[in-house]
Order: structure tokens, then sequence, then C-alpha cells
């Protein structure tokens, strides 16, 4: 193998070595047993979910949306200069 070949695995197998060992120093934040003072509210209904996560976002960007139209309307046109 050729010197820069080596270099290539040994870099591979270092990035391949602190991969490994970010998810196994990150493994408990996956742990389903709860710590103390942890208490979880009620879940959210798919209503709950959608209306949250699909329905406000679009809301919200229709309405920003409306506001930058109606402010770029108020403008007259700039008349052809040519």
């Amino acid at each position: 193998m050729s010197n820069k070949a080596n270099k290539n695995v040994l870099r591979a197998g270092t990035i391949t070595a602190g991969t490994a060992l970010m998810l196994l120093m990150s493994s408990p934040a996956f742990a389903l047993t709860r710590d103390d003072g942890d208490d979880p509210g009620p879940g959210l209904s798919v209503i709950e979910t959608l209306g949250l996560y699909v329905a406000a976002p679009l809301v919200l960007f229709l309405v920003i949306a409306g506001l930058v139209m109606a402010g770029d309307k108020t403008r007259k046109p700039a008349g052809n200069k040519g």
C-alpha cells in the first residue's frame, strides 16, 4: 500500500472510532428509565400534534407572506425608463 492509502485508512479508522465512541457516550440519553424529578405531561393526540406541527407553521407562514405582499402592493410600480 502506498503512503497516501495508509493515511486514508488511518483517517477512516479514526473517524469510525470517534463516531462509535460518541454513540456509546450518548447511549444513556436513549434510556427508558425515568430520572428523579422527571414528570412528563400527558401525550398529544393526533389532531393536537398535526395542529401544532403542521397547521400552526402553515398559518404563520401564510400570515407573514400576506403581510409582505400587502406591504409590497402599497408601493407604486416604477415606470419603465428606457
